[in-house]
Order: C-alpha cells, then sequence, then structure tokens
C-alpha cells in the first residue's frame, strides 16, 4: 500500500492517507496488478469479518425458534436463511449501488454500480484501505442480517410468500436509503456530523421499528393475552445456541466495521465483548428482582441488548464506556419489552425493545462517550468526540439520526405492507386453520421436530403389554432377535395416521 502524508493546518498534525491509483472504472487486472494497492492483511480481516456476520443469519434463526412455540419454530429458522438468500440477490442487482455508490444524494445513490458494474479494485467510499468489491460483499451481509432481524415479527401468524416479497421491497425502500445516509459520506447524516460506526440506526432502529409495524399490521396472534393458549418458549437450548452464534458473530460485524486490521478494531471487538457480557448481567439481575429465578432466556437477552447498544459506538468510545453501554442497553430494553401491552401490539418476539430501543439507547450513549482518540486509532479518521470532548451538539445529532431513522423505517414498512395486503394472493397473515395448524405445517410441510414418526416408531416397537418388542419374551431370557421383528405383530396404528400435526403442538 502506498501511503501520502498531508497536513492538517487546523489541528497540525500530520495525516496519512492511503493512495490508489486505480479509475473510476475499478482498474484492469491485465494492464496492471491491483492488489499492491491494498494489504493483504487488511482484506483478510475483512473477509473473515464478512463469514462472521453470515454466521449471525442462522444466530437469529435459532434465536428466534428457540422463542417461539414448536409449531412455528422451523419457519422462523428458514426465513432467516431465506432472507439471507433474497437480501444478497437485492444486494447485487442493485442495493449495493443505491447505498455505496460514489456519486450518491444525501438521500439515496445511484444505479453507476447496478449489478456490480465497475465495482472491483476501486477504494470503496467507507474507507481508502480495502478496494470496492470487498467493501461490498462485507456490507451486503449487514443488509442481510438486517431483514432477517425485522421479519422475525411474523412468528406463529404470518404468511411466508408475502413475506419473502417484503425482504425485497423493504431492503430497497428501507435500509438502502438509511444506510446511505448514516455511511455513505455524500449522506445528510453522515455531513451533519452523526457518529453510528456499525449500525445502530441502519440495522437496529430499522428492522425494530419495522418489526413493530409488521407486528401491528398482522393484529395478535389467536389466544394471545387470555388464558386460552400458553406462549412461552418452546426450547431455550435453541436460544443459547443462537446467542453464542451472535456473539461470536458480532466480532465481524463490529470489529470488521474498521475496515482495517488495526488497533481501532481491537478496540471494538474489546468493548463489543464486555458490553455482551455487562448486558446479560443486568437484564438477568433485574429479571431475578421479579421471579427469584435466574432466567437463562433473560441472560440471552442480555447478552443481545448489550451487543445492540454498544454497536453504534464500538469503535469510538474507550474500553469503560462499555459498561454503562451494557447496564443503560440491557437496562433499558428490558423495561421497553412492556410497551407492547401499553401499544397492544403483539411484538411476539420483542424485536422492537431489544433492537429498536436497545439502538436507540446506543445511539444517545454514543453521544455522550465518543472520543476523539480512540476514532483516531485507524490513523486516518477524525472526530469532535461527544460530550466527553465538550462536543456538546453531538448528542442532537445522534438524536435527529435515531427518530429519523425510526420514523421513516416505521412509516414505510407500514405502507408496503398495507399495500402487500391488497394484492390478490399476498394476504400476509395466515389463515386461522393455518395458525392452529402451525406455520410449519401449513405452510412448510416439515417440522423442526417431527414427533409424528417418532410416535408411530415407538408404537411400533412396543408390545400392547409395555415390553419392547426386542426385550426378553415371557416365558425366557432370551432376546429376540431383530431379524425376527417382521414375524411379530404390530400395534394397530391407524388411528394416529391422522396426526399430521397434534403430537408436535404445544
Amino acid at each position: 500500500m502506498v501511503v501520502i502524508e498531508g497536513v492538517d493546518l487546523d489541528d497540525n498534525y500530520v495525516v496519512k492517507v492511503p493512495y490508489n491509483g486505480t479509475g473510476d472504472a475499478g482498474g484492469d487486472p491485465m494492464v496492471a496488478n491491483l492488489n499492491i494497492w491494498y494489504e493483504s492483511g487488511d482484506i483478510a480481516w475483512i473477509i473473515m469479518a464478512t463469514a462472521l456476520v453470515l454466521l449471525m443469519v442462522p444466530g437469529v434463526g435459532f434465536f428466534y425458534s428457540g422463542l417461539a412455540r414448536r409449531k412455528s419454530a422451523l419457519s422462523l429458522i428458514w426465513l432467516s436463511v431465506m432472507a439471507t438468500a433474497v437480501t444478497c440477490f437485492q444486494w447485487f442487482f442493485w442495493g449495493y449501488s443505491l447505498t455505496f455508490s460514489h456519486t450518491a444524494g444525501p438521500f439515496i445513490g445511484d444505479l453507476a454500480n447496478f449489478g456490480f458494474r465497475n465495482v472491483l479494485a476501486q477504494p470503496s467510499v467507507a474507507s481508502l484501505r480495502i478496494p470496492d468489491l470487498l467493501f461490498a460483499v462485507y456490507q451486503g451481509m449487514f443488509s442481510a442480517i438486517t431483514v432477517a432481524l425485522a421479519t422475525g415479527a411474523v412468528a406463529e401468524r404470518g404468511r411466508m410468500l408475502p413475506c419473502v416479497i417484503f425482504m425485497f421491497v423493504w431492503a430497497t425502500i428501507i435500509y438502502d436509503p438509511i444506510a446511505c445516509w448514516t455511511w455513505n459520506p455524500s449522506g445528510w447524516s453522515s455531513r451533519m456530523g452523526g457518529l453510528d460506526f456499525a449500525g445502530g440506526t441502519p440495522v437496529h432502529i430499522a428492522s425494530g421499528a419495522a418489526a413493530l409495524a409488521y407486528s401491528m399490521m398482522l393484529g395478535k396472534r389467536r389466544g394471545h393475552g387470555t388464558h386460552e393458549l400458553n406462549y412461552r418458549p418452546h426450547n431455550v437450548t435453541h436460544i443459547v445456541i443462537g446467542t453464542v452464534f451472535l456473539w461470536f458473530g458480532w466480532f465481524g460485524f463490529n470489529a470488521g466495521s474498521a475496515f482495517s486490521a488495526n488497533l481501532r478494531a481491537v478496540m471494538a471487538a474489546v468493548v463489543t465483548n464486555l458490553s455482551a457480557c455487562v448486558g446479560g448481567i443486568t437484564w438477568c439481575v433485574l429479571d431475578y428482582r421479579l421471579e427469584r429465578k435466574w432466567s437463562t432466556v433473560g441472560f440471552c437477552s442480555g447478552v443481545v441488548a448489550g451487543l445492540v447498544s454498544i454497536t453504534p459506538g464500538s469503535g469510538y468510545v474507550p474500553v469503560w464506556a462499555a459498561i454503562p453501554y451494557g447496564i443503560l442497553g440491557a437496562g433499558f430494553a428490558n423495561y421497553a419489552t412492556k410497551l407492547k401491552f401499553v401499544l397492544r401490539i403483539d411484538d411476539a418476539l420483542d424485536i422492537f425493545a431489544v433492537h429498536g430501543v436497545g439502538g436507540f439507547v446506543g445511539n444517545l450513549c454514543t453521544g455522550f462517550f465518543a472520543a476523539d482518540y480512540v476514532a483516531h486509532l485507524d490513523n486516518i479518521q477524525v472526530i469532535n468526540g461527544g460530550w466527553l470532548n465538550r462536543n456538546w451538539i453531538q448528542l442532537a445529532y445522534q438524536l435527529a439520526d435515531s427518530v429519523c431513522g425510526g420514523a421513516y423505517s416505521f412509516a414505510g414498512t407500514c405502507l408496503i405492507l398495507f399495500v402487500l395486503n391488497l394484492i390478490p394472493g399476498l394476504k400476509i397473515r395466515a389463515s386461522e386453520d393455518a395458525e392452529i395448524l402451525g406455520i410449519d405445517d401449513a405452510e412448510i410441510g416439515e417440522f423442526a421436530y417431527d414427533y409424528v414418526e417418532l410416535t408411530r416408531e415407538v408404537l411400533n416397537d412396543v408390545e400392547t403389554d409395555g415390553r419392547s418388542r426386542y426385550s426378553a419374551d415371557a416365558t425366557s431370557t432370551r432376546p429376540i432377535d431383530p431379524r425376527e421383528k417382521n414375524s411379530i405383530p404390530l400395534m394397530d396404528t391407524r388411528i394416529y395416521a391422522g396426526q399430521s400435526s397434534g403430537a408436535h403442538m404445544r
């Protein structure tokens, strides 16, 4: 990598800026070696970070699946991985161009990079240290995880086809403009001075507001709010597995946003982990205060809330600031879970509370705790900092960005779903029969737990007196040879033939 030095006359210190000789078309590898402009370590780290962010998608799927009831568990995993497929195609098609084109406007980009046209070795708009192509695939994972977070709102009562169409439309109309104005240097929030290192507004506030809007448009689940049905997480183990995947992947999510293997990335990783730890402890203690139980679900929710809150500030704040991030993020998110009862909106998985409120708290905390020296750990970026640096206006910038992002996402999501619901065949809510049967059976025809087949096998394996067909017979101690099983009459299982879903329904 070639580095040139320039002098900042106002602050009187040397700024090192990577120089790049590729043109607007991304360079021609047949004419010149395009690799000389970049450090291989930086490229290797961002490739690894991309894989880590992708790992967060099944983490979301398992987390949501565990929180839902058994008969809709598989549908939430399916939607999470489908969000990756749909959104990554949308990102290639025109999403990247609408978000990060070099000729973007203050609200949205243009189609200069439609279909990844001229996306190769030109320095990315976010950092001169990595090429456009690498930046594009990394940011594509951000778009995918954001859509996956939002679509959890369909839990247990939303149809899947309208949701898949919603993914593509929402990524285009909602995510791309918000990400553009936040991260593209031409965006109004970026030019204003808003600080969002890894996605407080584009990822978390946007997905949380969208989930709230989707939940409102769908209406409550059948029997919710009454004693008719018991709505509880069906598999806490899945929640823990999902949390571990998310926690692990978040290192790539936050530390990768430094776009280089440098000390700033290390700082982002450290504060990310610390905030997650403090958030988990905080939520667990708050739940214990009420129920005198050390809730596993509460700990996992707190970890995610801590990760969410530190996201916008992870590359701007010192290590000690991760503690108030974790406490405030998890604390406010914990109490925000009660908002759905006040608003009478069935946010089944508390997406708005954890991501919407957690992201909002994180953005405001960044206005307080952002420090100029932390941002300059990459030896490139210079900021005025937050209240720690007596930059009092920064909090107003953070508030403006957060409110605009949340309001735009909520209103836009409502409009998209309203139009979708008017199109024949695209009703967003499943029928009552499908809801009773379970979305897994009604929409997929497969189950996370196929207890029907298990029941048949058990019944075929046990005689009417309760002994296994392979145990010793009644008059001797000789075990029955499994090869003789076909000669033993089976139980009549016809009464179970019609139970396609009842065995796994709560």
